[in-house]
């Protein structure tokens, strides 16, 4: 029997969307064509939806947590975690941003496609709208995990965040780097209205540190 729920192909890998759950568009596409995973990478996948970005990296990382606040999306990244027999190297766990992370774990790679479109407070409250919806200024979840993200990164770590050009990117930027962090965009599409962004962000030297 066919089955009714929707599919995306990304490679030789195949995605089953289930209701609610964000299907991968542009922005997904554009950071999975930035993402470099290492051997012995260990990565986490901020906001994994059906897990795309989670399962590519766990083609070649030592190991990769995927979190998400919507049970929808933890459902159905762990079914397609099972599709692409990769169900043991992706551990899919449900929670908000970096609550469900324990305090003592440290990422050499940490991935995050904010919910980055600024939108009225009602856009939020369905489980689809979480992926999408930042707050008023776009801002409400990339400015959250930059506070945060510094805290599980290694020191030789990298961060890639998606985004919109809608939410400041000059602003993320800023704000990276108040937290230690020198970041640049690396990968860019316009799209519509906007400008799609991939910025990466590692810590500053020390020397770069102490004159900052």
């Amino acid at each position: 029997m066919k089955s009714s729920r929707k599919q995306v192909f990304y490679n030789d890998l195949r995605f089953q969307i289930f209701r609610n759950v964000y299907e991968p568009a542009e922005d997904t596409f554009l950071a999975a064509a930035s993402l470099v995973v290492n051997k012995g990478d260990v990565v986490l996948d901020m906001g994994t939806g059906c897990g795309i970005l989670a399962i590519l990296a766990a083609q070649k990382a030592k190991r990769v947590v995927a979190v998400d606040i919507n049970p929808y999306a933890v459902r159905c990244a762990r079914k397609n975690a099972e599709v692409n027999k990769l169900a043991n190297q992706v551990d899919i766990r449900e929670g908000d941003l970096f609550q469900p992370v324990h305090k003592d774990e440290k990422f050499s790679l940490i991935i995050f496609n904010a919910p980055y479109l600024p939108t009225p407070p009602k856009e939020g409250k369905s489980w689809l709208g979480k992926s999408w919806a930042g707050g008023p200024t776009g801002r409400q979840f990339i400015d959250g995990f930059i506070s945060e993200a510094s805290r599980y990164l290694k020191r030789d770590g990298r961060i890639l965040l998606v985004q919109s050009s809608l939410a400041n990117i000059d602003e993320t930027l800023e704000k990276f780097l108040k937290a230690g962090l020198k970041a640049r965009v690396i990968a860019e599409k316009k799209v519509a209205f906007e400008t799609i962004a991939v910025i990466q962000a590692s810590y500053l030297s020390k020397r770069r540190q102490k004159s900052c």
